[in-house]
């Protein structure tokens, strides 16, 4: 039978917090892991609106504005001149129309999902190496994370508004690999492979790398973001000094927000420092829009395109010349800082219990790094102090070949991703309307995701890999309930 136990737990800043544990077993489960976001964890119905509910500790006075942000979220930007001008400047490049679009009802988004489709939530970075010293300065400064395709820019856009033609599009293929499980089990991955066609502009340049990204969710961001930098710093480990063979380390990048060299915490290698810049990244590339830190109208119409770059554009005096203006980018901050993070679900199961000792068991932890705590967060003091289970340790690893890109992104290498938070990724299929993980959307399932681990990870797949059947459908259950 259960029995509780009380203690206190000092934590990061001299915070003091009382939690409970439950002994389940030979394990313990701190009742403060149910709750996963804090003080900003809700607990409404675990369905298809599950990621999009406002944290309930957000002050009164800001419920309004969480409210229009999520207009702005959700609008379907159109191209200039129009008769709505506050909502024009779509492009002229642009890989969807809404943020909405990519972020699917602000959960993740995926490949496409039929063949010789395009998906709106996936996305093409484009990059060369530095060719001469002024662009390997600017890569060392962290002022550029990469140096764009002199002709196609930061990512392949393939959609454009009228009188502007699409870059080109991405033709994805796939090749099998079997990975061997305990009791002769054997599950078959699909490697994807990439390649462009019908290129608007001619060839691109011949050391181009691409990095295909699939949008994340949107959940806990502003908590993430509250995470102090030393908290951060204190999980890394670049020369695995330990010897677990795990040697997380930051990307620092340069902030134009902050203005100065900063931790990136945002993006699949964590190029960007502030949510803010996050923000105001993708509508610029992503839809095309200007905005304060981000005020050229064309988006990423690279020089060599000059009909793109001379298109109509939607800024105004009224709006500082600007589409997305201080306004806009303010409700969008506020929004996305503030979207709650849902309660877990079935936390007391025995198998998810079970489930939670055989993740750590393997080594998940060793990167998934389960609990954090935030700092002060000026400017949003609702996610100030509060006790996180993320599951992420926001630091780079190296992921191994299968899962490379070969793009450098800032001090990321190719074979390196920040570990991406699993709080809420049981429910991605009931709010996205898909089961598909990792930065690419190639797994179909979790233990796809597990199994295409590699690199620093690799001894943790091989511990999934060695467990029996009812062991590593514990473990996948534990994961579902976060």
């Amino acid at each position: 039978m259960a029995f509780p136990y009380w203690w206190l737990a000092v934590l990061a800043h001299g915070l003091l917090v009382v939690f409970v544990a439950v002994a389940v077993g030979d394990t313990l489960l701190e009742v403060a892991e149910e709750r996963p976001g804090g003080d900003a964890t809700h607990d409404k119905a675990p369905d298809r609106d599950a990621f999009s509910h406002a944290a309930p500790n957000l002050d009164p006075a800001k419920q309004l504005n969480f409210a229009v942000g999520n207009g702005f979220f959700k609008r379907l930007w159109v191209s200039a001149p129009a008769s709505t001008s506050a909502a024009d400047g779509l492009g002229p490049l642009f890989n969807a129309r809404a943020c909405q679009r990519c972020h699917i009802r602000d959960g993740r988004g995926h490949p496409p999902l039929e063949p010789g489709t395009q998906s709106e939530s996936m996305l093409f970075r484009l990059s060369i190496p530095a060719e001469d010293e002024a662009q390997q300065d600017r890569l060392d400064s962290g002022r550029e994370t990469s140096i764009p395709d002199p002709v196609y820019g930061t990512q392949l856009q393939g959609f454009s508004v009228a009188g502007i033609e699409a870059e080109g599009r991405v033709e994805i293929s796939h090749e099998s690999i079997v990975r061997e499980l305990a009791g002769d089990d054997r599950v078959e991955l699909a490697s994807p492979r990439y390649a462009l066609r019908d290129l608007a502009h001619g060839d691109p340049h011949p050391a181009l790398r691409i990095s295909p990204r699939v949008a994340p969710q949107m959940i806990g961001l502003g908590l993430l973001e509250a995470v102090d930098e030393a908290s951060i710093l204190a999980l890394a480990d670049p020369d695995d000094t330990d010897g677990d063979g795990i040697s997380g380390r930051p990307n620092r990048v340069h902030s134009a927000e902050l203005d100065r060299l900063a931790i990136g915490r945002f993006g699949h290698k964590a190029t960007v420092a502030t949510l803010n810049e996050q923000n105001q990244l993708a509508l610029h590339v992503d839809i095309g829009l200007s905005s304060p830190l981000r005020s050229e109208p064309w988006g990423d119409c690279s020089a060599a395109q000059v009909a793109c770059r001379n298109a109509p554009h939607g800024g105004s005096p009224q709006y500082d010349n600007l589409e997305a203006h201080d306004q806009v980018v303010d409700l969008l901050l506020l929004y996305t800082r503030h979207l709650a993070v849902p309660a877990r679900r079935n936390p007391r199961d025995p198998d998810v219990i079970a489930g939670r000792a055989l993740f750590r068991q393997v080594g998940c932890a060793g990167c998934h790094q389960p609990d954090l705590v935030t700092g002060d967060a000026p400017g949003h003091t609702e996610n100030a102090r509060q006790h996180i289970w993320p599951y992420t340790d926001l630091l780079l690893h190296d992921m191994g070949e299968d899962l490379a890109d070969h793009a450098d992104d800032g001090q990321a290498s190719g074979r390196e991703w920040r570990t991406a938070p699993l709080w809420g990724i049981g429910l991605t299929g009931a709010v996205a309307g898909h089961t598909r993980f990792l930065h690419d959307g190639r797994a179909r399932s979790l233990e796809e995701a597990i199994l295409w681990h590699g690199g620093e990870a690799a001894t943790a797949r091989e511990g999934y890999a060695a467990l029996t059947a009812a062991e590593r459908a514990q473990l996948v259950r534990f994961v579902e309930s976060l």
